[in-house]
């Protein structure tokens, strides 16, 4: 995080803009928004300035700027086309400790002017650290979309009942609980539709007929983070990521993936490595029904798709056992975000015309496949957590009648900014991954598709990407 995101409350306190053109009016014209009163040292101002300087929270200094003029002010703004009065601004500034913000010039800057989705009292603030405000606007119009104006409405009609609220209900989980079945039930439907006062009609009948000692329904949510990406989240996945009180997450969970979870949400890992649990599978399915008995809601968040190598089943079916409510939503699996990013397609009327996942290793860890069934032409193989049993997975498709010579793809932590491809054929597999140092996580392909990797790739992560382990440590 290059910037701390922080809310200055500016009523009525004593700010400085140095310049008087159109940029500098137009941070004159968000402060006095904002309630300040704004001081502005210019020795010339534009058409738009003059205007504002009518208000009578806007006085004029009509010559250049000097260092007293930093005295006394909670925050600076430098919005001149002289770089020389800009440097000035922001060291006295700065010696002083008082914020400033020099336009379009983040070096010289303590803090960054976000674009700003004004549905007050609610606020949302996008910035790129000075990066880019171009794209930041543009990202700013895009959430405008989102954030429909009644929200400002809402926002003020919780105001007006938090103190109600907070005589109703003793813990911060009770308060937090009605809220939240308030902001996404029939109360805020109606305020959205323009019936304010019926909202508030519900709101107040919503308040009067709730348990005094709320007894909330836990439930389990089994969710695929998919392959790495964030941005390939499903919407519901993001939504309960959102909601929930208790994210049990796997080693193989991207850490950009975990940032979307409620910041207020407990984090339990249990990351599973070959040879190496922090918790086994029963005690995973205990814990689940457990928390979920506590009345929490439990997102239990698998890498891939739950139902593809993710041991979903055997947890719903605990679930189940137990009486406890659940949710399924899958994710992309590992394969198809992969091999895509890859640009590797896994089935190709002139390669293969079928696709076999399979898992590298079994629950006593050997590799036991039916190799016969899997060594067929025309078909694309592959292998989830093979990458321990390359050696086995090279002989046995060999000696079962694939040719040495048959592509074979390694994709690690692939759809990430850290996707890396490593081509081989099966004859070099097991010398590939040892000389290579390839690390899981890591999907296989193998096949005859995989000739159209070059041809096909797309996906061009960020050069010099530091590698971040998904969870735990990695292991071959």
């Amino acid at each position: 995080m290059d910037f701390f995101p922080v809310f200055l409350d500016l009523e009525n306190r004593n700010c400085l803009v140095v310049g008087g053109g159109k940029v500098a009016a137009r941070k004159v014209s968000l402060l006095l928004r904002a309630g300040a009163n704004v001081e502005v040292v210019a020795p010339q101002l534009c058409d738009e300035m003059k205007r504002l300087v009518s208000n009578d929270k806007v006085s004029h200094q009509a010559r250049k700027f000097e260092e007293p003029d930093v005295d006394g002010k909670v925050l600076v703004i430098a919005g001149t086309d002289q770089q020389d009065v800009n440097r000035s601004v922001s060291e006295l500034a700065k010696a002083r400790n008082v914020p400033v913000n020099v336009v379009d010039q983040p070096e010289l800057c303590s803090f960054i002017v976000p674009s700003v989705i004004d549905r007050s009292p609610v606020q949302v603030a996008v910035s790129t650290g000075g990066a880019s405000p171009v794209l930041a606007r543009l990202l700013r119009a895009r959430l405008e979309s989102y954030v429909p104006a009644a929200y400002g409405r809402l926002a003020r009609l919780v105001e007006s009942f938090r103190d109600k609220v907070k005589q109703r209900f003793a813990s911060v989980d009770q308060r937090r609980q009605f809220w939240e079945n308030v902001l996404q039930g029939e109360v805020a439907e109606l305020l959205f539709a323009g019936r304010d006062e019926t909202a508030r009609d519900y709101l107040q009948k919503a308040l009067e007929e709730s348990e005094d000692e709320p007894h909330p329904v836990g439930e389990v949510y089994l969710v695929g983070a998919g392959p790495g990406d964030p941005d390939l989240l499903t919407f519901r996945a993001l939504r309960l990521l959102q909601m929930a009180d208790v994210v049990v997450y796997d080693r193989l969970v991207a850490p950009p993936i975990l940032d979307l979870v409620r910041r207020e949400a407990e984090r339990i890992y249990v990351g599973k490595e070959r040879d190496r649990h922090t918790l086994s599978q029963e005690n995973i399915n205990q814990l689940l029904v457990r928390l979920a008995k506590e009345g929490k809601r439990v997102v239990r968040l698998k890498g891939g798709d739950p139902f593809i190598f993710g041991r979903g089943g055997e947890e719903i079916s605990t679930l189940m056992e137990n009486g406890v409510t659940f949710q399924v939503v899958p994710g992309i699996t590992a394969a198809s975000g992969c091999a895509s990013y890859s640009g590797i397609p896994l089935t190709h009327r002139d390669y293969a015309q079928s696709v076999v996942f399979v898992t590298g290793h079994l629950q006593d860890g050997s590799v036991d496949l039916n190799w016969k069934a899997l060594a067929h032409p025309n078909q694309t193989i592959v292998f989830y957590m093979g990458l321990h049993g390359v050696g086995v997975v090279s002989r046995e498709l060999v000696r079962h009648g694939l040719p040495a010579t048959t592509p074979v793809a390694l994709v690690q932590q692939g759809t990430t900014q850290n996707q890396r491809v490593v081509i081989t054929d099966l004859a070099g597999l097991e010398a590939t991954v040892k000389n290579e140092q390839i690390k899981p996580p890591t999907i296989i392909i193998v096949g005859e598709v995989v000739e159209l990797h070059e041809k096909l790739s797309w996906f061009n992560p960020l050069p010099g990407a530091n590698p971040r382990p998904f969870g735990g440590t990695p292991h071959v």
